[in-house]
């Protein structure tokens, strides 16, 4: 599959030959599906938390005697029935919203993300990308040349904090590392 070559500047200078075995995918919805379900969960984490009757701070002494009060038995003014007193079945941390996915099928369902992003011409393939100094306006000059506007993901194969630097601060705009890259992304 040929694909072209762009410079930062924005214009054509090539093609490029993109490997079969990553970039000519058959897209299965299903598999994609699994993997992006399977990273959003793991990613999640369990804040909601309700206390207990054992966690409620008081009720360590028995509010009135067993007998001969006329008034119902009470062990504890902190039981769930009591104002103040412990939640029965609400959310706790210990919940596990973790995932799994086999490594096979993560790599073949980021490869046909890849090639739908390739074959809906969605993909921009540069020579090189090198930012002199880490300055905003540099990296968006560099995104205007490539006429990119929607959210944008640059892969890099090795970290360059100039270009780390230039683009954090330009909103819808992501550097990552080629080998870190995941569906979801």
């Amino acid at each position: 599959m040929k694909y072209p070559l762009w410079n930062q500047k924005g214009e054509k200078i090539g093609e490029v030959v993109l490997p079969k075995e990553i970039f000519g995918q058959e897209v299965n919805e299903t598999l994609v599906h699994q993997a992006v379900v399977t990273e959003q969960a793991n990613r999640r984490i369990s804040i909601a938390h309700t206390k207990d009757r054992s966690e409620v701070s008081g009720g360590g002494v028995k509010p009135w005697r067993q007998k001969g009060t006329g008034r119902a038995r009470a062990g504890s003014i902190r039981s769930p029935i009591w104002k103040g007193g412990g939640t029965t079945f609400g959310p706790r941390k210990e919940r596990v919203f973790r995932k799994k996915i086999n490594q096979k099928m993560r790599n073949k369902a980021l490869a046909m993300v890849l090639s739908s992003k390739a074959g809906d011409e969605e993909l921009k393939i540069l020579d090189k990308l090198t930012i002199p100094e880490p300055k905003t306006k540099l990296m968006a000059e560099v995104l205007k040349n490539l006429k990119l506007k929607e959210s944008v993901l640059i892969l890099n194969n090795q970290v360059d904090l100039n270009l780390v630097k230039a683009s954090r601060n330009l909103p819808k705009l992501k550097v990552q590392l080629a080998r870190q890259v995941t569906p979801l992304e």
